[in-house]
């Protein structure tokens, strides 16, 4: 019996049907061709981007300064800076600092509160809507210097705090000095939480009213109806939102700075306002270059954990 050779067991692969010859690679330059408007996007993000941060992550191996010598012929140190950061005492308090106001003002906080604002606001009349709104939005828009130093007269000692708690006879501390984080965190909540409130006003907006409906109709009550239908529909939009405030979050630096300089001591000294202080201070680039580095990394961490989040669901 006489084997009959077709192209493709000629060749020794498997013949496919219906696929003719050169059809994946066409295909390869048919996406090519969809992506070509993208690079010019891509180059801009290369340059404005990527070449900053190769920049930065050269100069935290360097003992570049201020002033001094080294101020134009730094030298490379390797990972001099990195070690000597690990081992100062401030570092690590520094990183605490950072965690809790990350957590208690944007995950929490900003969150939170404009997850409830939205909620709200669902259910009220247009007046309040409207009232409500314009509050919470006026401190979004504020310049951020502006915004800080108005918070800063609300929690000064002599400010506007202290002064309507002395109408019902409390005498109030110096905030600022004696809970430092405690005002910074409720000054980045009430300056933040409107982004958050019109992201979640625009996704429960979006969630259809007849499945709530026939919820309430099947007898889930107010917080089920939330919990189990609300939430899980909103789910990438509070994964956007947690990742867009906990990166704006992390790079907050006027407002602890306008508020409290980091003080007292280091008390309010978070990773933003270390590098600052290491690098123009006292003078040494280099070393707030490897601090700038690790809150980078801290930085892209996060976003890692958010964007996978918000990978679509595979059956």
């Amino acid at each position: 019996m006489t084997a009959v050779l077709t192209p493709a067991t000629a060749t020794g692969g498997p013949e496919t049907p219906g696929r003719r010859p050169g059809e994946k690679k066409r295909k390869r330059l048919l996406a090519l061709a969809h992506s070509a408007p993208l690079l010019p996007a891509v180059l801009l993000l290369a340059v404005f981007l990527f070449g900053p941060v190769i920049s930065s992550l050269y100069g935290s191996l360097t003992n570049a300064s201020i002033t001094g010598a080294t101020a134009a012929n730094a030298e490379f140190v390797g990972l001099k800076n990195y070690f000597d950061l690990f081992g100062d005492p401030d570092f690590p308090k520094s990183v605490l600092l950072t965690i809790v106001f990350l957590v208690a003002s944007a995950i929490i906080g900003q969150n939170g509160v404009g997850l409830g604002l939205a909620v709200l606001m669902q259910s009220a009349n247009k007046v309040v809507r409207t009232l409500v709104s314009t509050i919470v939005v006026t401190a979004w828009v504020l310049p951020e210097i502006v915004a800080s130093f108005a918070a800063y007269a609300f929690f000064h000692d002599g400010g506007t705090l202290n002064e309507m708690l002395g109408v019902f006879g409390v005498e109030g501390p110096n905030w600022l000095y004696t809970f430092p984080m405690f005002a910074v965190i409720l000054a980045n909540v009430w300056r933040g939480t409107a982004f958050s409130m019109l992201v979640y006003t625009a996704a429960l907006n979006d969630v259809p009213p007849e499945i709530r409906e026939a919820a309430e109709v099947d007898g889930a009550k107010g917080w089920q109806r939330f919990a189990f239908i609300t939430v899980p529909m909103i789910r990438r939009s509070i994964s956007t939102n947690l990742m867009l405030t906990t990166l704006q979050t992390l790079s907050v630096f006027a407002l602890i700075f306008v508020m409290t300089g980091g003080g007292p001591g280091t008390d309010s000294t978070t990773l933003p306002l270390l590098a600052y202080q290491e690098a123009f201070k006292f003078g040494e680039l280099g070393f707030g270059t490897a601090i700038a580095t690790i809150l980078l990394v801290v930085g892209a961490l996060f976003s890692i954990a958010y964007i996978r989040a918000l990978r679509p669901e595979v059956d």
